[in-house]
């Protein structure tokens, strides 16, 4: 279950950030928001209730602000987390790459992205998998 709490009022909104380091309003900002998730975590037998409380900050005009869209927004983010940045995280091992210097690293998350996508089009459903298969 997520609930979605958020605060729109611009007179409050407008002085967001003049307490923190650099003392200065942020620009734009339309929403401050609170999400909590709450789910069953089953685990060696013991069910417990895990929550999870975060933080949002948007710049969304206010007709695109509902909080079905920042919601759909939200999942829309872990969707792109879970299915590209920790596949090349924990697949490719990117985190612990040596490849700093010049454009190299640029070419080499290039390559990684086309592998990426050339096995999700081939219909790989596991990468990691896919990647042990000798082809030739």
């Amino acid at each position: 279950m997520r609930l979605l709490w958020t605060l729109a009022d611009p007179f409050v909104n407008r002085h967001a950030g003049e307490r923190g380091v650099a003392r200065a309003p942020w620009p734009g900002l339309q929403h401050v928001a609170r999400v909590e998730r709450r789910r069953t975590v089953r685990r060696r037998g013991q069910v417990r209730q895990a929550t999870e409380v975060t933080s949002l900050v948007t710049s969304l005009p206010p007709e695109r602000d509902s909080a079905t869209a920042l919601l759909g927004y939200l999942r829309g983010h872990w969707r792109i987390e879970n299915r590209l940045h920790y596949v090349r995280d924990v697949t490719f091992d990117e985190d612990r790459s040596h490849v700093r210097c010049g454009a190299a690293p640029q070419v080499m998350a290039t390559c990684r992205n086309l592998a990426l996508a050339l096995l999700r089009h081939a219909g790989a459903p596991n990468v990691a998998a896919a990647l042990r298969t000798r082809c030739c």
